[in-house]
């Protein structure tokens, strides 16, 4: 199991693997796919603010309340190692807000807020036991308050290797785009 202070390490250096990632695509091609039917560093960013935002506000509409009694059955989950490896392709149950999609300095700067708002209901709820607070995930199975905070650093993880692929790709693609007429 682990402790505060390994989730905030992870949170840490997941997220500053990620914009770092992120530092590696022009701001001019921020918003460019590298291929037919990917992610532009764009859409990847605000696909994990989407899912960050998604599970504090869970969790901290989850944690103001009395915990469920969840059977031992039901409380399965798998390895994070699934959502950290990028071999494996997953269509992602949250859709992209189109209206989160912007510039990129204005997208790293939130997804900075986003983070703060993530680690202060962490610091808000750090005296209270929080195992007992229980929820699914769509593919990883029920997920205690720690393992979601957990997750976030794993989401982030998974989504830095897919923003070094975009990185890598990029430079094929602007080669690709058609020149306009001076």
């Amino acid at each position: 199991m682990a402790t505060l202070e390994s989730i905030l390490k992870k949170l840490a250096r997941a997220h500053e693997s990620l914009l770092s990632a992120a530092d590696r695509i022009p701001s001019e091609l921020w918003k460019t796919s590298p291929r037919e039917g990917a992610w532009s560093g764009a859409e990847v960013l605000a696909h994990v603010m989407s899912v960050e935002r998604t599970i504090i506000g869970a969790a901290g509409r989850i944690l103001r309340k009395e915990p469920k009694q969840i059977a031992l059955m039901k409380r399965f989950r798998l390895p994070f190692m699934l959502a950290e490896i990028r071999f494996v392709r997953m269509k992602t149950p949250v859709p992209i807000d189109t209206q989160l999609v912007r510039e990129k300095e204005v997208m790293l700067a939130e997804m900075r807020e986003v983070r703060s708002r993530t680690l202060a209901l962490i610091d808000e709820t750090k005296t209270r036991d929080l195992h007992a607070y229980r929820w699914r995930h769509p593919l990883l199975g029920s997920l205690n308050a720690y393992e979601w905070f957990a997750f976030l650093g794993s989401h982030q993880i998974r989504h830095e290797k897919q923003m070094r692929e975009i990185a890598r790709d990029l430079p094929r693609a602007a080669e690709a785009l058609p020149t306009l007429p001076k």
